[in-house]
């Protein structure tokens, strides 16, 4: 089986920062992407940032030169760079690995989530 874990979150003043980070494993043919979502109460879950297996990154307008998103291919681990954080960022941040594996192909596997609160 897939499993994707998130660690990193916890509770930083507004305009610090915080990293997150995320592993896939199991019996994984091939990750296609990886990224963050994020969800707050009462709200929708909505794309923070991806990256695919070629490099390419894809950010949400309202982190654009606030977070950056990197990998780590061989350990199949992505990062989540948060500067500047903002009240409006408190959310639970989800990791998710669109993967090839066994017979599936590009499959969404979600981690648990990793809260992140974010004080004025």
């Amino acid at each position: 089986q897939v499993q994707v874990v998130e660690s990193g979150g916890g509770l930083v003043q507004a305009g610090g920062s915080l990293r997150l980070s995320c592993a896939a494993s199991g019996s994984i043919f091939s990750i296609n992407a990886m990224g963050w979502y994020r969800q707050a109460p009462g709200k929708q879950r909505e794309l923070v940032a991806a990256i695919t297996s070629g490099g390419s990154t894809n950010y949400a307008d309202s982190v654009k030169g606030r977070f950056a998103i990197s990998r780590h291919n061989a350990k199949n681990t992505v990062y989540l760079q948060m500067n500047s954080l903002k009240p409006e960022d408190t959310a639970v941040y989800y990791c998710n690995a669109n993967v090839d594996y066994e017979d599936y192909y590009g499959m969404d596997y979600w981690g648990k989530g990793t809260l992140v609160t974010v004080s004025s």
